[in-house]
């Protein structure tokens, strides 16, 4: 089996596992806040991650060093998360879709504030080009201006951030380590956030299989994700991703009617033109 091939069935994975998250999201925003969502979340993938941590032997990979930043990277990853799982609440799937590719555009502008790299004129272009794309996904008009879209812009900038963080913390953390840290302190936000009040809403007979999936799905969406990137140049992996878009779109059409808007998809294109564009620039480098 080819390396592109093995690639493309670890994305169909992802590609799987975004979609099954965004439909039980969808399912469960009438029942639950997105903060008791990201409780449930947490909390499974907590289960998950220390069982394959004991099964493994890889507790000795779990340390204290780089807590803050820890910390710090899975508060934003929270925020972000939580703005997403709104969005996919209160606008169309495909746009939510579309905003969230715009999270590598983001690192692009934020990177040289964070990690200290150079932005380049292609780097500058393709944020340009992307953020063109941005504008026409949202085609923002005080008349009919959604908060969702909002939400899910704010979300990309905070996966952004995350991302950043994660690639200071990959130089001297294991991804069990990230993961354990990852689910543990989400778990605690969650349970903050949603307890605030004192008024939790417990998963019934109907809501937990959505729960249980949206803990799974998320776990094993990064897995396949980074499965693919691990064995497979990113311009090999990239152009996969972006199906997602179109298999959402068609799933959120079958399932809530949603329209299939050519807006939302010329814009996408453009945002994975940005991307792609800053892809191959930074691979031909190398």
């Amino acid at each position: 089996m080819n390396v592109i091939l093995k690639a493309a069935l670890w994305m169909t994975g992802a590609i799987a596992s975004f979609s099954f998250m965004a439909v039980a999201g969808r399912e469960l925003a009438g029942e639950y806040d997105t903060f008791e969502i990201m409780l449930y979340r947490s909390a499974v993938g907590l289960i998950i991650v220390l069982s394959l941590t004991t099964l493994s032997r890889r507790w000795h990979e779990v340390h204290t060093r780089n807590i803050r930043q820890q910390l710090l990277r899975n508060l934003f990853h929270f925020t972000g998360q939580n703005l997403w799982f709104f969005a996919v609440a209160v606008i169309p799937l495909a746009q939510v879709f579309a905003l969230e590719f715009t999270s590598p555009l983001w690192v692009i502008v934020l990177a040289p504030l964070i990690l200290g790299e150079k932005m380049t004129r292609t780097r500058a272009f393709a944020a340009m080009l992307g953020f063109i794309g941005i504008l026409i996904v949202t085609r923002p008009d005080p008349q009919t201006f959604e908060i969702g879209l909002l939400a899910a812009a704010t979300a990309a900038v905070f996966f952004a951030l995350t991302i950043l963080l994660t690639k200071r913390l990959t130089r001297d953390n294991s991804i069990t380590a990230i993961l354990f840290y990852l689910t543990a302190t989400q778990l605690v936000f969650g349970l903050i956030a949603a307890g605030y009040d004192g008024d939790i809403a417990l998963p019934t007979a109907e809501s937990f299989p959505f729960l249980f999936l949206v803990g799974c799905a998320g776990l094993l969406a990064h897995f396949c994700l980074t499965t693919a990137l691990s064995i497979a140049p990113a311009t090999v992996v990239v152009p996969i991703d972006f199906a997602r878009l179109p298999v959402i779109a068609v799933v959120a059409m079958i399932l809530y009617g949603e329209p299939l808007e050519i807006w939302v998809f010329i814009g996408a294109l453009m945002i994975f033109g940005a991307n792609y564009l800053n892809i191959w620039n930074e691979t031909r480098k190398t």
